[in-house]
């Protein structure tokens, strides 16, 4: 029976917020309708300095981060974002080289998507980012692989005792190699237990994110090479003496 009023179709749930950073309006008010399609609460910022402010203020779950920003540019802006966040960021950009993928993931980026875009494609990237950043996570706990520990609880990483500041990715990287010690893992299975399944980028990103934990870890782990295959994070040898603790000041 009609109520006499006017009907409109059912609207997805909330997600929270999403921050759209471009100084090209069309592409930002692209963005902004299918992901409020979608259910997402969007906040538009034209210059780096605005979205810092904005991102300080609402905190957002996700950043789409234009690098070719005036001002402070979209790497500058991630890696001021990295200093006290982890909220997942999606680089959104003109640049199309090698380098400019690896220097934005680099600096923090969690994906990386070139314009021309299709916006169903980001919005697809932005849900999966989402689901995988936000999966229950386990009791905490702590994992220690040769001079490293990786303290799930604390989402912290120390080598020797040191802490290591790392991006969220690569703490998620060492976590997945840690969890699976000792098997060589292929590029894609990498890809999918720490991108998630379903993640639309290149599995050289695997081989940027190893590169990065490598040079930050030093020799408190060994993430080796398997030829044909991927990647294996061996174990300490068996009598291997345990990591010893950093100097306490005197």
């Amino acid at each position: 029976m009609s109520t006499g009023g006017t009907w409109e179709p059912p609207q997805p749930p909330p997600r929270g917020t999403v921050l759209v950073v471009d100084d090209e309006a069309n592409i930002a008010d692209l963005v902004d309708m299918y992901l409020r399609k979608e259910g997402f609460r969007v906040l538009k910022a034209g210059t780096g300095e605005d979205a810092l402010v904005a991102a300080k203020r609402e905190r957002p779950r996700l950043v789409v981060l234009d690098v070719g920003l005036p001002g402070i540019d979209g790497l500058e802006v991630c890696r001021r974002l990295r200093a006290d966040s982890d909220v997942p960021v999606i680089f959104l950009t003109a640049r199309d080289s090698e380098i400019d993928r690896i220097l934005g993931l680099e600096m923090g980026g969690d994906d990386y998507l070139t314009k021309p875009f299709s916006p169903r494609e980001l919005v697809a990237r932005v849900k999966a980012i989402l689901r995988r950043s936000e999966a229950s996570a386990p009791a905490p706990e702590v994992l220690e692989v040769g001079g490293a520990v990786i303290d799930l609880g604390r989402r912290e990483i120390r080598a020797h005792g040191a802490v290591v500041d790392c991006t969220g990715k690569e703490f998620e990287l060492l976590r997945y190699l840690a969890e699976n010690r000792g098997r060589a893992l292929s590029r894609q299975q990498i890809l999918d237990g720490v991108w998630g399944y379903g993640w639309y980028g290149d599995a050289r990103t695997v081989d940027v994110h190893v590169a990065q934990v490598r040079k930050k870890m030093g020799d408190a782990v060994a993430i080796t090479t398997v030829r044909g295959v991927g990647y294996r994070l061996d174990p300490p040898p068996r009598g291997a003496p345990p990591p010893e603790d950093p100097p306490k000041p005197v």
